[in-house]
């Protein structure tokens, strides 16, 4: 998934996850300086490990507002004067 405004790096290294287990103290340093680090299972399913600052990136930009009341209020367009008026309809002739 790319986010705008950041470049994930692929994973360094793909750990099964033995490895992963036996070595979780590197796993970890890397996960925090050489970005996301995948994990599989017998080569095929897997998990990715990612720092803590990546994860609240990724999860504050699918946070949903509260409320309607509250979308609108933190919308950028809160406060502008906007112009409702228009022209009274008076309907049109129809023939039966």
């Amino acid at each position: 998934m790319k986010i705008p405004g950041e470049e994930l790096k692929p994973a360094a290294t793909i750990w099964q996850v033995q490895t992963a287990k036996a070595r979780f103290s590197e796993l970890f340093r890397l996960a925090r300086t050489e970005g996301p680090q995948r994990i599989t299972r017998q080569g095929k399913e897997g998990v990715v490990m990612i720092s803590d600052e990546q994860y609240e990136r990724l999860t504050a930009k699918s946070r949903q507002p509260k409320s309607l009341v509250q979308f609108f209020r933190e919308s950028p367009l809160a406060g502008i004067e906007l112009d409702l008026e228009r022209d009274q309809d008076t309907g049109r002739d129809i023939d039966l």
